[in-house]
């Protein structure tokens, strides 16, 4: 009898491949060398007769026959590492490797409390943290949980509320205001200079008001685009022109001075940051055990917020 062609680990290798876009970033996660599982694929393709991946000197992608073969087999692997994980249920402690995928923020977020507390408690575990500013398919690219705002979350998850609401405001620095007319509705902002944000899909973001019911969104212009909210106050500090940010963000800077709010009252709070996951398959022990961490820390900072 022939052996089989494929085995677990060729479809693991070939699924971080494709998950990375790199072979080098695949070969650190399999703790091999670049080159080495270059040559497992090579081999594997040379099994199957069919090329599973289209090489280029700078990126790797997978060919119609890979997809195919991981939309096949990516619920093999999800079922292997659920039952290694229902195993470990009867350890006294989770352990394994949970892999999260998060904003920038988000990832700030959990290093304030829940990361730490959560390493701490549980030695046997490891968090794999993935900051990414897209919004991805957890399920596809083998995350066991994203975070991300409530307004972003896929209706088909279950999404646990892990801080409180944000606002997104509208700064600039007194200089500007100085010399610049100071906007009274969203609309004046179109005459204004105002530092644009480009989303991870490179299109521009529409900034977004409300106020009494009523929503406006505007598409500012401005000499300036970045794709980050420190960088995006610290270029309204700078005199550069107006910037939409998270409060968050830019908080110190409004508490020294150095900002101001404008058009504050079209800035209601939105729902704030939620882990999510999908609730058709069974959790993880240890994203069981993560998500009761940032219970405590939640309520551990809403109670300090309240004294």
């Amino acid at each position: 009898m022939n052996e089989f062609p494929l085995s677990l680990t060729d479809v693991r290798a070939l699924a971080l491949i494709v998950g990375h876009r790199s072979f080098r970033k695949a070969a650190d996660e399999l703790g091999l060398s670049a080159s080495t599982l270059s040559h497992l694929m090579r081999t594997l393709e040379a099994r199957l007769g069919i090329r599973l991946l289209n090489r280029t000197t700078r990126s790797v992608a997978p060919t119609a026959a890979g997809e195919r073969l991981l939309s096949r087999l990516s619920p093999v692997l999800r079922e292997f590492a659920l039952a290694v994980d229902e195993v470990n249920q009867y350890r006294d402690l989770p352990s394994g490797t949970l892999r999260i995928n998060a904003s920038d923020q988000a990832a700030r977020v959990l290093m304030e409390c829940a990361l730490p507390t959560f390493l701490q408690r549980f030695p046997q575990m490891s968090v794999d943290l993935v900051t990414d500013g897209r919004l991805v398919d957890v399920v596809a690219d083998g995350f066991d949980a994203g975070i991300r705002l409530g307004e972003s979350i896929p209706q088909d998850m279950i999404a646990v509320p892990i801080g409180p609401d944000i606002r997104f405001i509208t700064v600039a620095s007194p200089d500007y205001l100085k010399t610049h007319s100071y906007p009274l509705t969203p609309d004046d902002l179109l005459r204004h200079h105002c530092i644009g944000i480009r989303m991870p899909s490179g299109k521009p973001y529409r900034w977004e008001f409300e106020k009494h019911g009523q929503s406006l969104v505007i598409d500012p212009k401005g000499q300036l685009t970045l794709d980050n909210p420190e960088i995006m106050a610290d270029a309204a500090i700078s005199g550069l022109g107006i910037a939409y940010v998270p409060e968050r963000v830019a908080s110190r800077s409004l508490a020294d001075g150095r900002l101001v709010k404008v058009l504050e009252e079209w800035c209601p709070p939105i729902p704030g940051l939620f882990l999510y996951y999908p609730g058709h398959r069974h959790i993880p022990s240890g994203l069981q055990a993560f998500i009761e961490v940032l219970r405590e820390c939640t309520t551990a900072n809403v109670e300090n917020n309240e004294a």
